[in-house]
């Protein structure tokens, strides 16, 4: 059965189970580069059995340049597609460093357009990522990428994009039976804009199959992705709650005459958000072709979705929205801790001592108001870290998201966070905040943003509905921090 296809954007028709490649770096860490043109034999009988959507990025190891040698194999309408995503450290986003980015891309994969081109970004904190996506923006223009995705964005940073007039496609995101993060906030925006979800980890490290059903809990996991997704399974509720999540689809499978995968992933795809599902692919060793195409043999009935929620339950909802676990603790990850990278992350602002001010010190934005009124974006004097009202400013002048009050409150947040970061804070030290808004009609849209960013450390909290704020903001917002307490 050839899998079932999507038009996800003009001239842009994928399979919906993409060939994900990120297995490629975990068979070559210990073993060495594949031999390309053997590995894309492997890959070519993906292509022959109707799977001619292939999904990587720029750290898959030669994931890029094994596609890149089935693509060279094929020519016209018939060629596969190749995915990709770039995801560089936070850093100054210039044309001359997202255009190498790309270009890199372009010439690992041996083509002349990057079919769909996927941006993750580290750390919303540093708002470089703004640049790189504009950047992106006009080399689709010039013709060097097809269309622009993103991945591991939550709901509220792709608001942020979508009203900065980005024209994002996709979404790529973790979305399993154990983290159903994305059927949230994420999925609610897609229906609204018609972006739509890549969901990758449905089968969560291969933890979603049969030959776990009524095992015990392993002692070790060898490979990076069961070390990641074993992460998921202890923060959605444990071993337990995992296997009667396993039971369910277990018993769903019987009756459907399938595989326990084949459940797991159906229910992700039948969303309504989701384009397609990822599913990862060893080449020459475990290949699940076969299995995967029954997919669209069968459909989820009431009675199943009813077994599957009674599963759910038993478990705790996994804290956040998506991509959290790459940005904030606890780290679902792999390595399980982030903290070590984020932190050599160097800060979008620098502190500065104030000269004849003793523990006094202070970050300015680069905004054109500070010299010009006076006054600097943050300052800390002993324990406490004040930070100005705080507007929607991009670089010296640009106002981010006009007429957006929602997405231009996750931004303000963000400056606020890298502000009270870059003198030795973080948002849990924030006991003060005040919120000043343009029209009162926006206090919902800025309280949830708000909400994102304090929902746990609640510090006390002031709105205020102005006569105006000068030019196109619609929201400003001011904070205080105690460093230290508690």
């Amino acid at each position: 059965m050839i899998p079932d296809r999507l038009r996800l954007a003009p001239g842009l028709e994928i399979s919906r189970v993409l060939t994900g490649l990120w297995q490629v770096a975990d068979i070559e860490k210990d073993g060495g580069p594949l031999d390309v043109e053997r590995a894309a034999d492997h890959l070519e009988a993906y292509v022959t059995d109707g799977f001619t959507t292939f999904d990587m990025a720029d750290h898959y190891g030669s994931a890029e340049l094994i596609a890149g040698a089935v693509l060279k194999r094929h020519t016209g309408s018939q060629r596969p597609l190749a995915f990709t995503k770039w995801c560089p450290e936070p850093g100054p986003m210039t044309p001359d460093v997202v255009r190498r980015g790309v270009q890199d891309r372009l010439d690992r994969l041996g083509v002349a357009k990057i079919d769909l081109l996927q941006f993750h970004w580290w750390t919303f904190e540093h708002p470089a990522w703004l640049d790189a996506l504009h950047e992106m923006t006009k080399l689709r223009a010039e013709g060097l990428i097809g269309e622009i995705g993103l991945t591991n964005f939550d709901a509220a940073h792709l608001a942020v994009a979508l009203a900065e007039g980005i024209p994002i496609v996709s979404n790529q995101v973790s979305f399993s039976l154990i983290d159903r993060r994305a059927a949230g906030a994420l999925s609610d925006l897609c229906a609204r804009t018609g972006v739509r979800l890549f969901a990758y980890g449905t089968l969560c490290g291969g933890f979603l199959s049969s030959r776990w059903l009524g095992q015990p809990e392993p002692a070790e996991i060898g490979d990076w992705s069961g070390m990641k997704y074993r992460r998921f399974i202890e923060a959605a509720g444990g071993w337990d709650a995992y296997q009667a999540i396993l039971r369910a689809a277990s018993a769903i499978a019987d009756r459907h005459g399938v595989s326990v995968s084949n459940v797991a992933t159906r229910w992700v795809l039948d969303h309504a958000s989701v384009a397609g599902v990822i599913i990862g692919a060893r080449l020459g060793e475990n290949e699940h072709r076969a299995d995967n195409a029954r997919l669209f043999s069968f459909a989820l009935d009431a009675q199943d979705h009813a077994l599957l929620e009674g599963a759910f339950a038993g478990t705790r909802p996994i804290s956040g929205d998506c991509g959290d676990e790459y940005r904030r603790a606890p780290f679902l990850t792999a390595s399980g801790d982030l903290s070590h990278h984020l932190d050599s992350i160097p800060s979008v602002y620098a502190a500065e001592p104030l000269a004849g001010k003793p523990g006094r010190m202070r970050v300015s934005s680069g905004s054109v108001w500070e010299p010009l009124a006076g006054y600097s974006r943050a300052v800390r004097t002993g324990d406490r870290i004040l930070v100005s009202g705080t507007t929607a400013t991009h670089g010296a002048d640009r106002v981010v998201a006009p007429g957006d009050a929602g997405a231009q409150a996750t931004y303000c947040l963000d400056k606020i966070a890298a502000s009270i970061r870059a003198l030795g804070g973080t948002m849990d030290d924030v006991v003060r905040t005040r919120v000043y808004l343009a029209d009162v009609q926006d206090w919902e849209a800025v309280s949830r943003a708000h909400g994102r960013f304090f929902g746990d450390v609640r510090p006390a909290n002031t709105l205020l509905a102005v006569d105006a704020l000068i030019g196109d903001y619609k929201v400003e917002i001011e904070a205080e921090a105690v460093v230290g307490e508690g």
